[in-house]
């Protein structure tokens, strides 16, 4: 038996949604927490399948992992020991990685298993290995995994040569403790790794620059525990924005930061989408009427963010003509594609890019959520068909959207789970 999302479509969406704290803080986040000697509390933590994979490498260390409420859990170190991670969780979650630089920065050893993720075409690791091995590090890959060692780490200088997250945030996990004083140039200037260096520097290391290109880390002996809160997750609250401006009459999206969201709130307004932005909230008075074509390229940000243009991909099978989406970050990203056609959809792909051709109308039909991102894009196709639509692999879903079907029934939507062969 498998469990599905169903979806009967048509129904006109009003309410409230509230976004939960970021996915992509909170993998990140967890890992960074065992760096203190003293309890961490982190509040706002999604209720996600990617957090229970990383409790459970967390109590494989020994930490100790206390749920004090729905949404806050506390990580204390004192009975923690350096073991290989070796745990089927480490393939499940990607962002298992995050051990590699945390545990390297504390122990200054780690045995590791080959990280896991959605397949979203090649996601090399060697930019994070090469800054372990700038630090002093030697890397070895010995039978499915990776041996890292450091007698010390001493405070360099390390270029990245693409700008990314995962790379800036291992190696400022990594260079905390290091000797002296680390500079990472071309950094990575997502919102998360502002928020892990506030994590970090809460505890007492010494970051500056985290949001810019260039970030120092002056390396501290000693780190405590701490009281954090996550920032609101911006993708997932992309998803509910392209999901109301697709499917919604008034929905009104709470417990956002907009600056995090202008690349996308730019191209909706241009898409001819009836949006009011506040302080911590938008509202979207949905319809499909009148939509006009776009063209988006995906950016590292402040650009326009790759995990978003599979949600908006749905919403732009109903413009007026053709609209261009290129992908600069993941090939492989256009899975989605080919499950929106089955429900109707004419898309032209020729990578890099996609070619969405509307408006078509959309019918029920049995997809699959090929990667998370393709979830919520499948999810918004589900909600503007005509009849019932059945999404297979929701495993994919429900590692980054917390209570997806709840949220949606609670404004209006005709979705649910259900068990077939």
């Amino acid at each position: 038996m498998e469990e599905v999302i169903k979806i009967k479509g048509g129904k006109k969406l009003n309410g409230t949604v509230r976004i939960g704290g970021s996915k992509n803080a909170t993998v990140a986040l967890i890992p960074a927490s065992i760096l203190a000697n003293g309890p961490v509390t982190i509040c706002g933590v999604p209720s996600i399948s990617d957090v229970e994979s990383l409790s459970v490498l967390l109590q494989d260390l020994g930490v100790m992992v206390d749920v004090r409420s729905s949404d806050s859990i506390l990580i204390d170190t004192e009975n923690m020991q350096n073991k290989p991670l070796v745990h089927d969780a480490v393939n499940k979650l990607r962002a298992s990685y995050y051990f590699m630089g945390a545990l390297l920065g504390k122990y200054g050893h780690v045995e590791i298993r080959m990280p896991g993720g959605c397949y979203l075409g090649p996601r090399p690791i060697d930019l994070h290995l090469k800054g372990f091995e700038a630090l002093g590090a030697t890397v070895k890959y010995d039978h499915g995994c990776y041996v890292l060692d450091a007698p010390e780490l001493v405070g360099t200088k390390i270029f990245l040569d693409i700008a990314s997250v995962g790379a800036t945030i291992n190696i400022m996990m990594a260079a905390v403790h290091a000797k002296g004083r680390t500079t990472i140039e071309n950094a990575a200037k997502e919102p998360e790794i502002i928020d892990v260096a506030t994590l970090l520097n809460k505890m007492g290391a010494q970051i500056r620059g985290a949001g810019t290109n260039v970030i120092t880390i002056d390396g501290v002996d000693e780190l405590s525990g701490c009281f954090h809160e996550i920032i609101p997750d911006r993708i997932e609250a992309a998803t509910y924005i392209v999901l109301a401006a697709a499917a919604g009459e008034e929905v009104k999206i709470e417990n956002i930061i907009p600056h995090h969201l202008e690349s996308l709130t730019s191209k909706l307004a241009e898409l001819g989408v009836d949006m009011k932005i506040d302080i911590d909230s938008i509202t979207i008075h949905g319809g499909l009427d009148n939509l006009h074509p776009i063209d988006i390229k995906t950016l590292p940000y402040p650009g326009f963010a790759t995990d978003i243009q599979q949600p908006l991909t749905a919403l732009l099978t109903q413009a007026q003509g053709q609209s261009i989406v290129t992908e600069t970050i993941y090939t492989e990203r256009f899975k989605h594609c080919f499950e929106l056609e089955k429900m109707g959809a004419k898309i032209n792909v020729m990578t890099p890019s996609s070619f969405i051709n509307g408006p078509t109308p959309l019918s029920g039909a049995e997809v699959s959520a090929t990667d998370l991102r393709c979830g919520a894009c499948l999810v918004i196709a589900g909600l503007i068909a005509d009849g019932v639509t059945t999404i297979r692999n929701i495993y994919h879903i429900e590692r980054g959207y917390e209570h997806i079907v709840e949220k949606l029934t609670a404004i209006g939507a005709q979705i649910w789970r259900e068990e077939i062969n």
